[in-house]
């Protein structure tokens, strides 16, 4: 299963998204979002969760920063449903971390899918365009 392309959407003044249709229907029902890396939300089908929870909890726990990371990413994480109209209610826990307020960017990254608030994907993307030669090199990506 894979999560491809971009979508544009607005958050309502209740805190809920609409999800395209094509992600929906991979998603199945329930799935989990938590809180993603670079100031996104990450959205995984449950089977996806259950798997990336359990690579998370064998990493070691001797570590204090693996604990820390471990307790935010699963303690920030919610099991949601979408409603008739295809939108989800988005946790404030999860809004604010993501500075979701009204516009936001819906991803697929290929095992999930990523919600980020439209100015901050504009300016990650924007960056990371910068380097997108160099690290492709760097990590020897075959294409």
């Amino acid at each position: 299963m894979m999560f491809l392309g971009q979508h544009e959407h607005s958050v309502d003044e209740k805190g809920r998204l609409f999800l395209p249709a094509k992600f929906r229907e991979r998603l199945g029902t329930p799935f989990v979002v938590t809180k993603g890396l670079d100031n996104c939300l990450f959205v995984y089908p449950l089977p996806e969760w259950e798997a990336t929870a359990q690579r998370l909890q064998e990493v070691t726990t001797s570590r204090g920063d693996a604990r820390a990371f471990e307790r935010l990413f699963l303690a920030g994480a919610a099991e949601l449903e979408c409603d008739k109209q295809g939108r989800i209610n988005i946790p404030e826990l999860l809004r604010q971390h993501a500075k979701l307020t009204k516009d936001a960017v819906i991803i697929g990254v290929g095992r999930k899918i990523e919600v980020w608030s439209t100015a901050t994907w504009r300016e990650y993307s924007n960056n990371a365009l910068q380097s997108y030669d160099q690290i492709a090199e760097e990590l020897e990506v075959r294409l």
